[in-house]
């Protein structure tokens, strides 16, 4: 659901844009001059405005994409209103882009979340701070959640989060119509196991999402989530005027994050009173034993409403990648019984057949054909299609000279499905990872972003996925002796996604 609004984010958010050029950037030893954002094709307003709101492209931006390269090459512009948004579409010219942002890079954020926290007098997190205190919030966890040795401690931890959906999705098959061995909304539960992953390690705590029965102010937080991403899009679609005349959206928006903000509070108490009952006469606990990161963050005294801030931000934002790429990465293989059995065979000459044990992270890195699995399901299926910056400075993108705040959309998907990078883009093949065929650009593929700004939960959702692709293989046979059966439904970032599953 994240996809389609961070996109549609760029859209509707007012970027001023400098009207001078600055005269910084020196010759570009050519006899040619460079070109603004004038000389830059594009469809028209109104072609824009129809695509978007009469032809659906609000559900299928990451297709728009693919046909903006189409019509009018790697770099086209389009306006809505006074919002001019500059689309680039080659991993040479993104390439390019990234390597000339400044030490604090900007991106188009959710203005809605922002002023939510402005009226609630509630802090920022790393998702909606800027600036100064997005740069201070990012030097503290990127320690804590970046280095592979950081992420590896909670190994044991999202070992038990994955053993226990194992135990869900068995007794989640055959509920309802349909065979015995079907689950009919793997995505509902993978997203649960997202959501009950990050709170273990944010927290240091169960939610309780992979219970039988799931509990209530568990429930509701989970309900929360998934509508805070339809309210976002709807208030960002309207000017703020219109608030006042028509409060629904917003409305919902304000009780979405409320609820967000209570179940938080409720938890980071909990662990606040833990840990001033710890330091009592006890010695300080290592962060390499295994600590969840709320205790970090109390260790660190930050303000007690930035960890607030932090964890309800984190807590959202932990969930989209796992349960999203899960999905495809067992529909993919369920597809393509020669790589499953491939990537079976790997793990069990590691694990030893028949064996209830774990690989430790060291172990699974030098697993190649898993690791290749899911980079070659997030190449096709990128959990954010697109990405966004608002450069501080006029800067060189090809022939172009982009003024600075100018709002500049990186297009991941259209380049991740590439054919002069990935031969036979739309295909699901592995082995290209692994040394087959020439290696594509380093920026045609970027599932999780680049430089600072890139995501701040790759090493934990690479870990992950990978746990669980693991567990699958060994414990559970997937789709191998019969025919899958899939559900592909409209999914909220505009693509198709897997809704069942049979698992035998």
């Amino acid at each position: 659901m994240t996809q389609t609004l961070k996109l549609a984010s760029r859209v509707f958010h007012r970027i001023h844009c400098a009207p001078k050029l600055g005269t910084s950037l020196g010759s570009r030893g050519s006899n040619s001059a460079p070109k603004s954002l004038a000389d830059i094709p594009g469809p028209s307003m109104p072609v824009f405005l129809a695509e978007l709101f009469c032809k659906g492209g609000l559900s299928r931006l990451h297709e728009l994409q693919v046909q903006g390269v189409a019509r009018f090459g790697p770099v086209w512009l389009a306006s809505f209103g006074k919002v001019r948004t500059v689309y680039v579409a080659a991993p040479a010219l993104i390439e390019q882009l990234l390597r000339q942002e400044g030490p604090r890079p900007e991106r188009c954020s959710f203005s809605p979340w922002t002023e939510h926290r402005r009226r609630r007098q509630l802090a920022c997190g790393l998702l909606t701070a800027e600036g100064e205190e997005w740069q201070r919030l990012r030097s503290l966890l990127a320690p804590q959640l970046l280095r592979p040795q950081a992420a590896a401690r909670y190994a044991g931890t999202l070992d038990d989060v994955v053993r226990d959906l194992v135990r869900r999705l068995r007794r989640q098959r055959g509920r309802g119509a349909g065979p015995p061995a079907l689950v009919r909304d793997v995505a509902g539960e993978f997203y649960k196991f997202g959501l009950e992953g990050i709170a273990a390690v944010l927290l240091g705590s169960r939610l309780g999402c992979l219970e039988a029965e799931v509990p209530p102010d568990t429930e509701t937080f989970i309900r929360a989530v998934g509508s805070v991403f339809v309210s976002t899009l709807l208030t960002m679609a309207m000017p703020s005027w219109l608030h006042r005349l028509v409060p629904g959206s917003w409305g919902r928006l304000c009780r979405d994050w409320d609820q967000m903000f209570a179940f938080a509070q409720q938890h980071v108490e909990r662990r606040e009173a833990e840990v001033a009952l710890r330091s009592k006469g006890k010695p300080e606990v290592d962060m390499g034993s295994g600590a969840h990161l709320t205790y970090f963050l109390l260790r660190e005294e930050l303000p007690a409403p930035s960890i607030l801030g932090n964890v309800t931000e984190l807590l959202l934002a932990g969930v989209d990648t796992v349960s999203n790429t899960l999905s495809w990465a067992l529909y993919e293989l369920s597809r393509h019984p020669k790589v499953q059995r491939a990537l079976h065979s790997e793990i069990t000459a590691a694990l030893g057949p028949g064996s209830s044990a774990h690989l430790s992270p060291t172990a699974l890195s030098q697993l190649p054909l898993l690791k290749a699995v899911v980079k070659e399901v997030l190449r096709l299926y990128p959990v954010v299609p697109g990405n966004s910056r608002v450069p501080d400075k006029d800067i060189h993108v090809g022939d172009y000279i982009i003024p600075k705040n100018t709002l500049v959309t990186l297009c991941h998907y259209a380049t991740s499905r590439d054919p002069a990078q990935f031969p036979e883009p739309n295909s699901f093949r592995p082995a290209r990872w692994l040394g087959e065929g020439p290696a594509p650009h380093p920026f045609a593929s970027l599932p999780f972003g680049f430089g600072k700004r890139s995501c701040m939960g790759r090493r934990l959702a690479e870990l992950e996925l990978q746990m669980a692709l693991v567990q699958f293989q060994t414990v559970v046979t997937l789709m191998t002796t019969s025919r899958p059966e899939w559900e592909l439904e409209r999914a909220s970032g505009g693509r198709s996604c897997p809704r069942r599953c049979r698992i035998v």
